[in-house]
């Protein structure tokens, strides 16, 4: 049966494979993860990842954001993240942690 027409995928109970691409669409346009993106459109986030598998689509979009470097005279380091946050981290920080530290914030989808 087909859809009614403008009707939205966000709020139905099966997608087929056209309102799947619309919401894969819609995520790539958003830059946001796949968690964020769910959530704010109250949707399960394994159904995204189930279609976007199924569709072929990229794992992960991967984006390069500019990197400053400035000496400041300081024994630390700072990683501003995509939602806007500063981590600031001293230069003794261990390799192992650091690794760890932003393993967690890109699991939270903060970087």
């Amino acid at each position: 049966m087909p859809r009614p027409r403008g009707s939205s995928p966000f709020r139905l109970p099966r997608w087929n494979e056209h309102d799947a691409r619309r919401v894969l669409e819609a995520l790539e346009r958003s830059g946001q993860p796949v968690s964020a993106f769910a959530a704010e459109h109250g949707l399960d986030p394994q159904r995204v990842y189930l279609w976007r598998r199924r569709l072929g689509a990229s794992a992960e979009r991967t984006t390069f954001r500019e990197v400053v470097v400035r000496a400041d005279g300081s024994d630390r380091f700072e990683i501003v993240l995509t939602s806007g946050m500063t981590v600031r981290v001293p230069a003794s920080f261990d390799d192992d942690s650091l690794e760890r530290l932003l393993g967690v914030l890109s699991r939270a989808g903060a970087c």
